[in-house]
This record gives structure tokens, sequence and C-alpha cells, in this order.
């Protein structure tokens, strides 16, 4: 008992190992699974299920031919008999026909399995897109949630074997119950003893099952860091830091410590595996032959023909590798069904913000504007206020700029207007009502916004811009008066493909941008839609001062009569605008126009002489 004790000896993680029950409990798992893969493709689930079955039967039939010839044979040597060996040559005919059928049969399976899991990998990863879409943006902000995405993501490939296995755990079922006829006709002890034989093994399997999935789910954090690793490691949007600060063997060792002491732990487990592994298959063997030595004493007995020898001692040989193959399939199927349940957990998570709850439609046009009334926001495990006590009018028409020190709030109060956050306190209203009455798609169509860290899609140019509007995308007119708009067409003139540019260097052909290429791209997506409120988050930061005030002065007058708010670190830009808020510490410090906040002579007044003096 200590020799086994010390082979099961628990591997350590930081997370509860799932109990064998939890194993059982996990194949619930397995007819909600099944059930999208029928939806994938009904055709091809069926056409497997309908092979497998056709298959199930072979086996049995061809040892039962077998054990034909070889009495038939037989009896023409005891017989001296050759005179008619036409029923021999029918049933090695016969033989053929089913070894070529099985062939056939197992090809046709594969084909189908491996069409089937394509496809269902396919389907499973635009689910998984599709419902990612739907969750709040603070959820992507929240490192627990990510381990949760990242189990999920791998699910979608991860779990095409499972769908092989379940199928070929189906059609060995059936196998075994045709085999086991045979021997209980014969002897049922034979059965009894072959089931017993297996079963160590069995739960070998599943304890180590348990063990490989404790270890991978308590590791999934450290796997993130290391899918991290060998993207920064290797990648053009690094490349730059990499060579300039000589980071690649800090990057390599911090790689190699992590990978390394994951093996170390895969490795104390995969040891323990493989050494119960061989010592309980052991005992299979053991019992084959025990089996086979009673089943040869009944032939010299002449109990029974050399072909039922055969065919029994067939028999047996195969439920034994089959039932083997069943009971490890088993543990793996189970082992699969947990890891399913990550998911269907990730699937599960519902937004605070329902993405699909009707409801008011968006006033077309704004009357009177949004209205912040004691709004307040804190992230997710963060003590401090993002913005706090925010109370403040946005007329309709209205060009408000955003200005404070970085960490004042700004990025979160446009966050909060465009409902990507829900305040935790007070609430903001749209001609009068709650944001949170309006239908949400409805709401994001018309509220346009430029994010300072917006995406450079490594896509082609028009479809960079057609972002914007990405149910516009085959309006080529539209994508290029955009770019006029936003002074890129400028830009996209020198490429030789133009609006069929591809850009980034991860694909064939692609060029690279200046930041202020990139962002005449992306300011091209604000005009793509016809949003009543559109949002600038310092969207010309890459820009030199007379390039974003040309930007600036255009887009006001582009958007005339419109909604917009503007976040610039330049006050020589956000001069322009009707009013200006000064937020300090998510607070309201200063609201009013460029003239009335110099008037006042305090904080923004600080900041625009300060500003000033460096142009002087």
């Amino acid at each position: 008992m200590s020799i086994f004790n010390s082979f099961f000896r628990p591997v350590k993680s930081n997370e509860d190992q799932p109990p064998v029950k939890d194993q059982f409990r996990a194949l619930n798992n397995l007819p909600p699974f099944f059930k999208m893969v029928w939806q994938t493709n009904k055709g091809l689930t069926l056409a497997s299920i309908i092979l497998r079955l056709s298959r199930a039967a072979l086996p049995l039939s061809m040892l039962y031919v077998g054990k034909l010839i070889i009495d038939k044979v037989i009896w023409h040597v005891n017989n001296n008999n050759t005179d008619d060996l036409s029923p021999l040559y029918i049933l090695i005919g016969i033989e053929m026909a089913l070894v070529v059928s099985s062939e056939l049969l197992s090809r046709a399976i594969i084909l189908a399995d491996s069409l089937l899991g394509d496809q269902f990998s396919n389907a499973s990863s635009v689910q998984l897109i599709k419902h990612a879409a739907t969750l709040d943006l603070w959820q992507f902000e929240d490192p627990t949630f990510y381990d949760k995405l990242e189990r999920a993501r791998r699910q979608t490939v991860g779990r095409v074997m499972l769908i092989s296995q379940v199928m070929s755990q189906f059609q060995d079922m059936i196998t075994i119950l045709f085999l086991a006829g045979g021997l209980v006709a014969f002897s049922p002890w034979l059965l009894l003893l072959l089931i017993v034989a297996v079963i160590p093994s069995f739960i070998g399997e599943s304890y180590f099952n348990e063990r490989s999935y404790s270890l991978s789910r308590s590791w999934t954090p450290e796997r993130r860091e290391l899918d991290y690793l060998r993207y920064i490691g290797a990648s053009d949007e690094t490349a730059k830091e990499i060579k300039i600060f000589d980071l690649s063997d800090f990057i390599a060792d911090r790689f190699k410590r992590l990978s390394d002491r994951y093996y170390e732990s895969n490795k104390k487990l995969t040891i323990q595996r493989a050494a119960w592994g061989s010592a309980l298959s052991f005992l299979g063997t053991i019992a084959y032959y025990g089996a086979y030595v009673f089943i040869v004493l009944q032939a010299v007995a002449a109990i029974i023909t050399i072909g039922s020898l055969t065919f029994l001692a067939g028999s047996f040989n195969q439920m034994r590798n089959i039932l083997q193959g069943v009971m490890s399939r088993f543990s793996q199927i189970a082992e699969g069904a947990l890891y399913l349940q990550d998911l269907f957990d990730f699937l599960a998570i519902r937004p605070n913000v329902p993405f699909d709850k009707k409801g008011l439609p968006f006033p077309k046009p704004v009357k009177h504007g949004f209205t912040f009334e004691g709004v307040g926001f804190k992230y997710l495990n963060s003590e401090r206020w993002a913005i706090r006590n925010l109370s403040f009018h946005l007329k309709a028409g209205e060009k408000l700029a955003l200005v404070g020190e970085n960490g004042a709030g700004k990025t979160t109060l446009v966050k909060l207007l465009a409902r990507l956050y829900e305040p935790v306190e007070g609430r903001i209203l749209l001609d009068g009502i709650d944001i949170r009455e309006y239908d949400l798609n409805d709401l994001r169509k018309e509220i346009g916004v430029i994010f300072q860290d917006y995406v450079k899609f490594q896509m082609n140019v028009s479809e960079n811009i057609a972002i914007g509007r990405i149910e516009a995308r085959e309006d080529v007119p539209r994508i290029e008066t955009s770019a006029q708009k936003s002074l890129a067409d400028a830009v996209i003139a020198k490429f030789p493909e133009k609006y069929g540019q591809m850009l980034g260097k991860r694909f064939s052909k692609g060029v690279e941008l200046s930041g202020g290429e990139w962002q005449k791209i992306a300011l091209a997506r604000a005009y793509m839609g016809n949003a009543q409120l559109l949002i600038l988050d310092e969207p010309t930061s890459a820009l030199d001062a007379r390039a974003e005030n040309e930007v600036f002065v255009r887009f006001a007058e582009l958007i005339e009569g419109r909604t917009a708010v503007l976040i610039s670190h330049r006050f020589s830009t956000v001069r322009m605008a009707d009013r200006i808020l000064l937020l300090e510490n998510g607070e309201k410090k200063e609201l009013g126009s460029h003239e009335e906040l110099l008037a006042l002579g305090g904080k923004y007044a600080e900041l625009f002489n300060l500003q000033a003096k460096g142009y002087v």
C-alpha cells in the first residue's frame, strides 16, 4: 500500500482536483455537445452514425467466417477430399468481401469525422466570437474572465477529437455486444474474467485523467503568459523594442523558466501514469493467456473444433483489446467532457448590459442632449473612483472638449457615454430618459467613437475604413468619401493597390504606415456612419500641431449640426470647442468656453498658459 501511495502522491497544483464523481457528472455535457454537433451538420452526423453501425458487426462476422474456413479445411484434410472445393472458395470470397467492406467503411468514417470535426471547430469558433461580442467591456479587463476565455478558445479546436471518441465508443460497444454473444454461448466465465481484468486499468486511467485535467486547468494563467512571451518574443509589433533594449535573452529566459516548471510538473504525472499503466495492463495480458490456455485445453480434449478455438481465441482477444480501448476512451471522453465545461461556462456568461434587449429607439434627431447626474464609476478590483459625482449637460449640436491630466477620467467618461460601461452611481440621460432604456444596438450606431488606442487591423484599406459602419463595406463611394474627409485619400493615393492595399506586415504584400497615416485611416471610420454623436479620444496624437489643427477644423465643418466630444492635450485644438470640461481626479473642476475659463484664471488657464510657453 505504501508503494501504491507513493506512486499516487498528488501532483501539487493551485486548484482543487475534480473528484472521480465529477468525471461521471461531466458526461452530462455530452448531450448539449452533440446537440451542437448535430446543428453543425445533420447529414454528416447521421452518415457517421450509420457507417459505424454498419462496421460494428463486421469483426464478429469475419471471425465466424474464419472459423468456418478452418473447419472446412480440416474436414477436407481428414477426409482426404479435394473434389469439390467451391464451398471453401465461397467462404474465402465472403471473408475477403468483409475485409474490403471494413476497410472502405473505416475510410468513410475517417472522412466523415474529419469533415464534421472541421465544421464543428469553425462553427464553435464563430459562436465564441459572437458571444464574446455581447459581453461587457469590464469583463475583458478581468484576469479571471481571461482565463475562462482562454480555456474556452482552446475547446473550439481541442474538442474536435471528442466527436470521434464518442462515436467510436458507440461503435465499439455494439461490437462488444456481438462478440460477447459468442463468448457467452461458449462460457460466461470468459466474459466475467475479461471484465474483471480490465477494471484496474480503467480505474488507473480515470485517476490520471483527473490529475491531468487539474494540472492543465490550474496552469491556465501560466499558459497564457507563455503564449504572450512566445508572441512578444517574435512579433513585428515588438521587434524594435526587442532589438533596441536587447530583450531577447530576458524574454527567452523567462519563457524557459516558466515552461520548465510546467514540464517538471507534467513529467511527474506522465511518469506515474506510464508506470501504473504498464502494471495494470499486465493484468489484462495474464487474463488473456489464462483464458487462452482454457480454450486450448478444450480443443485438445476435442470438446470444441479447431475452428471454434480460433473463433473463441480471436473473439476473446478482440474483446480484450476493444474493452480496454472502451475503458481507456471512457476516461478520455470524461476528461474531454470536463474540458467541455469550460466552453459551456464561457457561453453561459451573461453581460450586465444585455446586448439583445429591445429598448426605445434612439431619438432622431436628439433634441436636448445628454445629461450626467451624479455619475460615479470605478474599475473592477480598484478602490479609486475613476469618475465621481459628475454632473453636467451636453447640449444637442454642441462641441464639447474634455481636458485634464492623464488619469483624470476623460476616456472613462466617453466609454460611459457610449455605454461600454455602466455607472456605479448616478445616471446618464438622453433627452430626459436614462440611456439604459434605449436599444443598445440603436444607441451604438448613433454614437461614433474613435479611441486613442484604435486597432490597426491587418486588412486592406477599404475594410479598415469600412469598420466604422461594417454593413456598408461594399459601398465604395461612401468609403472613398470618408477617406477624403479624414485626409486619408492622399495617403491611399500612394499605394499601388489603392483601396485594395493590404495594411500591416503580417500578410503578403502588406505595407506599414506611420502613426499619422494610421490615424487618418482610423479617422475615416468616424465619417463612415451618420452618427448623431461623434467622440474623438485623442485620435490625432501622432499628428503634428499643424496637421492636427487642419484635421479638427475640417472635422468641425463636416459635422456641423451634430454633437461632438473631443479629447486632446493640445489647447490650440481644444479652444475650437463650444465649451470645455476640465476633469480632475474624476470630478468636474471647471466648465465653460475657452474665453470664460481663461477669464476664470483657474486650472484651465494655468495649463493653457503652461503649454503656450512651450511655443514661445
